[in-house]
């Protein structure tokens, strides 16, 4: 690990549009930024990972399922397996859960529109490498864009998300996507991996993130998951 700070890879696929905001993120956040390429097979090292939003590949056959297939992945697969933390935002977050890393799957939203929106969410989980820094309880808003983010699962495998504790995320005030139960974001069992639909990166600097009752464009909720990590690292390097 960097003797300065944590190092965090965010992995560029074909079609990534926030990678760029993604390693702002984590550059605020403390850390440092290391960009990382799809058709690599060297995570350079890093303490922790993001995979990016936006439309790898295209978003053909489903969004994220050719990313899941990419060489990078192999490594991630490895990676997440040791314990890395490792974050999938929006387009991230399917290609977690293609590349089974996280159970379920992302379909169409119920309206069948892209949505943009600040969206109000509650934290369930905040026991991961990437929500320590919240409370369990506590509402925050984060942007949200995406056109495949209906959150799906069999009734099997909502049962033990929920009764395993791994819902990270949940939408409040208004479901924008028809994801079942309400779900946001989710954690695998080791707490080590976690993906959600709403892009945290866009909520890290004043100025620039969802409005708030103090300002517009003040809020900062998103940075909590960078800083997390951070600290997430530097307790496993101890």
């Amino acid at each position: 690990m960097s003797t300065t700070a944590p190092r965090i890879g965010v992995i560029t696929f074909p079609g990534s549009l926030d990678d760029r905001d993604a390693q702002r993120a984590i550059r605020l956040a403390g850390g440092e930024p290391v960009a990382l390429w799809h058709g690599s097979h060297d995570l350079d090292g890093v303490d922790a990972l993001v995979l990016p939003g936006g439309f790898s590949y295209g978003d053909y056959l489903r969004a994220g399922a050719l990313a899941a297939l990419a060489p990078i992945m192999s490594e991630v697969k490895d990676a997440a397996a040791k314990g890395m933390p490792i974050l999938g935002i929006c387009n991230g977050f399917q290609m977690l859960v293609e590349a089974h890393l996280l159970p379920g799957g992302l379909i169409r939203n119920a309206h069948q529109q892209f949505i943009r929106r600040d969206q109000r969410l509650r934290v369930e989980n905040a026991s991961t490498a990437w929500t320590s820094e919240f409370e369990v309880g506590q509402e925050i808003v984060i942007p949200l864009k995406n056109a495949d983010g209906g959150y799906t699962a069999d009734a099997e495998t909502l049962a033990r998300i929920e009764g395993e504790g791994l819902i990270a995320f949940r939408y409040l005030g208004v479901n924008p996507n028809g994801s079942l139960n309400d779900i946001a974001g989710l954690a695998n069992e080791r707490g080590n991996v976690v993906g959600l639909m709403p892009h945290p990166e866009h909520a890290v600097e004043p100025g620039f993130g969802p409005g708030t009752p103090a300002a517009m464009r003040s809020g900062v909720d998103g940075l909590a998951f960078f800083t997390s990590a951070i600290a997430a690292t530097v307790a496993q390097a101890a």
